[in-house]
């Protein structure tokens, strides 16, 4: 016997958020450029700071670049398009985000695949020109690349990362090599279906599953699932939730709230 760990990326191993905001800007200046002519630095760098707080509404990384062009306009009056941004604030995206996506992406005619494409070309572009600062924009977190590398369970990551992003910060960052075959990023289905997948492979039976995510939402999305009850769920309290999630996970029987150390413990 022994244990499988499914493990969500960003907000779980990696805190990615430097870097996500840092090529969100840039994606939108590619995809916007006249919304950002005569944006100062002192106005950009109040966007990234404002994206590390909205963190926790981002489920696939392409909405970092609506994030940064919302709150460009929420601040720029000369530039704004949307109808939700006037007088919008962090708390408002936090509270209501899914409601606002739905609402901007067809005000602003965005396209969800162009976007992906854009956000994954920004990334690669800022890795194949200066692959050293495109790593030190993000960090692990305490004690995971070690915990990582003397894992006694086995390991999958399940990710709406692109993979081979995953992929290059865990050789590069973490010197941890896990098998292209265990990395699930974006484009592999939502992640529900990977964790039948992996529940279901015949070298899988027996194994006590855990799947160790730091969104409630999606949680919420496998406890909805009965073919997924044999999983143990927990909610990284160190990711990108908030604490009235924290809260409203504590209240759910099927979820564990996990602190770091506890967690690196597990996993070796």
């Amino acid at each position: 016997m022994g244990d499988l760990y499914a493990l969500d990326f960003d907000g779980v191993l990696c805190d990615s958020c430097g870097e996500s905001s840092l090529s969100a800007v840039k994606a939108a200046k590619v995809r916007w450029p006249r919304l950002f002519d005569g944006v100062e630095k002192p106005l950009e760098d109040w966007i990234v700071d404002q994206m590390h707080i909205v963190r926790p509404v981002v489920e696939t990384g392409y909405e970092n670049v609506l994030l940064v062009r919302l709150l460009l306009e929420s601040q720029v009056p000369r530039v704004r398009t949307s109808s939700v941004a006037q007088g919008l604030t962090v708390e408002d995206i936090l509270e209501n985000w899914l409601k606002i996506k739905p609402v901007i992406m067809t005000e602003w005619e965005e396209v969800r695949d162009e976007l992906i494409d854009l956000f994954g070309k920004v990334r690669d572009e800022w890795m194949d020109n200066d692959l050293a600062t495109w790593i030190g924009a993000n960090r692990f977190y305490p004690g995971i690349p070690d915990a990582l590398k003397f894992a006694s369970s086995k390991l999958y990551i399940v990710t709406t990362k692109q993979s081979r992003f995953a992929d290059a910060l865990l050789r590069e960052l973490a010197g941890v090599s896990i098998p292209p075959e265990r990395i699930y990023g974006l484009g592999t289905g939502p992640k529900v279906k990977v964790l039948k997948q992996l529940q279901d492979m015949p070298e899988h039976q027996g194994l006590t599953l855990h799947f160790v995510e730091d969104r409630l939402a999606t949680l919420k999305n496998v406890i909805k699932e009965p073919e997924l009850n044999e999983w143990n769920l927990y909610l990284g309290d160190w990711g990108y939730n908030t604490r009235k999630e924290r809260e409203a996970a504590a209240s759910i029987p099927r979820i564990q709230i996990i602190q770091l150390l506890d967690f690196s413990n597990k996993l070796k």
